[in-house]
């Protein structure tokens, strides 16, 4: 069943070229959801994202993608003036995933390698962190979002867990989970819906960024109770679920879905 077709709703991705965002315009695009996705990209990529953007073409929806910085004011304000135009008066954005991947992952104490700075920590926040209020608020104030609106970020269990060289990343998951809570709050007279997903240990290219992920993957292994790692579609499922209408009366929640990985 595609519920959303036929309904101008669309659905914007910041960082939807690769895992859990580029899964999750795949889902959404298969029950007839528009797609914009906004990416930073090198031009080597361009064949390998092109084919994987062909995809969500192919499941016959209007599809936009941005290869531009995300977080830079200006880049935003000329993308928002865009999707105005894009959407004319009756498309609405239904909703907005945040999967940002941009931080930086290193020691605090290293005899042999750059160790972590304020700008660290600032750079990682913003990006990963306050963005997500930075697009939420353009968004609403171009009156781009639909009467029944939801806004979905991902965190991980880095939210409550010490991992090596994770601590700017970790401030920024913590920091992320307040914003959605506090737009959860203020946004809700206006129709908008705001929720984490907890994904599991996800092997994905951000993932094989942090030193030692192999042994984190092994260690997920053994304690989820599937033995499995968790899908990027796995965590698309949760998105497409969070955006029917009937999860509206879910809002402000951190939601694991990881497979009941962090309960063991």
């Amino acid at each position: 069943m595609r519920e959303f077709q036929d309904k101008n709703y669309w659905a914007l991705i910041l960082g939807g070229s690769s895992g859990l965002g580029l899964a999750t315009a795949k889902k959404l695009a298969k029950h007839g959801m528009n797609i914009c996705i906004i990416h930073r990209n090198s031009r080597s990529q361009d064949d390998e994202i092109n084919s994987e953007f062909d995809k969500i073409r192919a499941e016959n929806i209007q599809f936009k993608s941005f290869n531009v910085d995300a977080f830079k004011s200006e880049k935003r304000e000329l993308i928002v003036s865009e999707l105005k135009t894009l959407l004319g008066s009756k498309g609405k954005m239904r909703t907005l995933v945040h999967s940002v991947a941009k931080g930086n992952l290193k020691p605090m104490i290293s005899d042999d390698s750059p160790t972590l700075k304020n700008d660290d920590f600032n750079l990682t926040i913003n990006a990963m962190a306050i963005s997500l209020y930075d697009w939420t608020q353009a968004i609403f104030e171009a009156q781009l979002f639909a009467k029944d609106a939801r806004i979905i970020s991902f965190t991980s269990e880095g939210n409550t867990k010490a991992w090596k060289n994770y601590a700017a990343v970790s401030a920024a998951k913590v920091t992320l989970e307040a914003i959605t809570r506090n737009i959860a709050l203020e946004f809700a007279p206006f129709g908008i819906r705001a929720n984490c997903i907890q994904a599991g240990v996800t092997d994905t290219a951000s993932l094989r960024m942090i030193p030692g992920s192999d042994q984190i993957k092994e260690h997920s292994l053994k304690r989820n109770p599937f033995k499995k790692l968790t899908q990027p579609e796995d965590v698309a499922n949760a998105v497409y679920l969070l955006s029917k209408d009937e999860a509206s009366w879910i809002n402000g929640c951190v939601i694991p879905v990881d497979g009941g990985e962090h309960i063991s």
